[in-house]
Parts: C-alpha cells; structure tokens; sequence
C-alpha cells in the first residue's frame, strides 16, 4: 500500500492510473475505521482496478462547539486496517495540505440541508461539499463510495455532483451495523456501558418503523410517534425523528414514495444518528 501526504503527488499518481487504463474507487473517510470503512473497501475491491482511502478530519464540517479536538484519530491503526481490507492508496493530507490560505470561494448548499442534521448544524453540509469536492479533484475517482449512515451526506453529495456535472459515479452503501444492530460509528466509543446498551434501540426502533410501513401504515406522523417513543425509552435525549422522501428529503403526510425514516440520539459524549430506508415497491399495492 502506497501512502500519500501531498496533493501534488495523488493527482500525479491518479493521472499515471488513469493512463493506464485502471479504474479508480474512492473511498473517503474521517479515519478511525471500523467494519463499515472496510466494507466500503471490500465493494470497491470488486468494481475497480485500484482503490483510494483518504483519511482526512475535515475542519469545515465541524461547528465551534463540536468534538473537532476530540475526534478519535489513530492513523498506525487506520493504516494497518486499509492494508488489510485491500487500499492500494492512502491518501493523508494534513489540514494545511487541504486548507493552505484563505478561500477566494465558498460552497453553499442550498437544498436537502434544512432538515435532519442539518437544521441543527448550520455550515455542516457546506463543509462537507467542500471536502468532497476538493477530494474529487485530487483523487480523480471513477466511483466513490459512502456508507448509507449518514443518508443526508449521500443526498446532498448525489445533488453536489449532479450539479457540477462531476464526472464520478456515487455508489451508496448499506449500513453495518452491530450484532444488536446498532450501526457502526467512530463514535461508539464514547458511549458508556449503559448508553451502550440503550442504544440498540435506535436500530429497533426502525426496525418496528419499517415492519409497520410494509404492513400497510402510511402515515407519516404516525410512523414518527411509533419510533419517537420506543427512544424514550433510552437514557439519550432525542434530537429528532423524521419521516421524509428521500432523495429530496422533504416532509411528507402520506407514504407512497421511497422514504426515509432517520434518528438521532445525543449521549452523554456521543450523538448518534441512523436511519432506514424504504423504497416504493416494498409499500404495499394499492396505498
């Protein structure tokens, strides 16, 4: 495996595959790995010749009282678990590589991001579109590959692309999740022992909500209700419980769309979020 710390030399490299005719699978990461990172890894394994990681925590998406500083790194260990899952290419750029001086031009996203996470993290996405985009150009993939768990990054990403007419395509991901269900997070660790346990009801709690919409329910506040008070139930606080179309992430009444119905929890140090989504054709005939 190849490691990476300047931007200069990724492109190079990127271009030196392009010319040889590889395909190119990205994989961008905040680092911390864990079975979801590497599953990511394994899909992009199969679809392409040579696949990137970068490991980057990305100052942008980090509001002035979120865990910036605290964010778990241990870049020996994320190394060691890119080698194993299969990374022919670890991009690590340090924040000055990325950031060098101050930016003649902002992102700003205007759409899928007034809702969710992104009502109570104003910039958050902008952050986001900024990294990705710039990653895009240094890496120079044919796919990138993100992880359904944070379904609204998905969507915004898909509308970032889509509007720049970035020539990458986007492949969502399914959720790995616990044993109990609990969705796969760099930010697990911060849960207590009893938080721990708590918080396979977010998991369940979609669960329940996909079981009621596949049986015929299409109320989308009902849905809402259903999910809202198996969480409180847990020791967390809910931040919110929405049921919206999803790509477009916008409120609905009735189901009879795809949906997404998605959570988050704030714990004592770690705020959690997951979500499912049900397409369509798994509602049944006639709503």
């Amino acid at each position: 495996m190849k490691i990476i710390s300047s931007i200069k030399d990724m492109q190079l490299e990127a271009k030196k595959q392009m010319k040889r005719g590889n395909t190119i699978g990205f994989v961008p990461t905040m680092g911390f790995l864990h079975e979801g990172h590497t599953s990511l890894v394994k899909r992009a394994r199969e679809e392409d010749d040579i696949v990137v990681m970068s490991v980057f925590v990305n100052p942008l998406q980090f509001g002035p009282n979120e865990d910036f500083d605290r964010y778990p790194r241990d870049i020996k260990r994320d190394e060691e678990l890119a080698r194993e899952a299969g990374v022919d290419i670890l991009f690590y750029p340090h924040v000055r590589e990325m950031y060098p001086e101050d930016r003649t031009t902002t992102l700003t996203v205007n759409k899928r991001v007034d809702t969710l996470c992104g009502e109570s993290r104003p910039g958050h996405f902008d952050g986001v579109a900024t990294v990705v985009l710039k990653l895009f150009q240094i890496v120079l993939p044919d796919r990138a590959y993100f992880g359904l768990k944070d379904a609204q990054q998905v969507a915004v990403i898909k509308g970032l692309v889509e509007d720049f007419n970035v020539p990458v395509e986007i492949v969502p991901c399914p959720i790995v999740r616990e044993v109990d269900g609990l969705a796969k997070s760099s930010r697990n660790v911060y849960l207590t022992p009893s938080e721990r346990t708590d918080a396979s009801e977010l998991s369940n709690s979609l669960v329940r909500a996909k079981e009621a919409i596949r049986s015929g329910e299409t109320s989308a506040s009902k849905i809402k209700r259903l999910v809202e008070e198996m969480l409180q139930q847990t020791v967390g606080e809910i931040d919110y419980v929405e049921v919206l179309s999803y790509p477009g992430l916008k409120p609905i009444e009735a189901i009879d769309e795809d949906i997404i119905v998605a959570v988050a929890v704030q714990f004592s140090a770690a705020r959690l979020i997951d979500n499912v989504i049900v397409t369509r054709s798994e509602i049944p005939i006639g709503v």
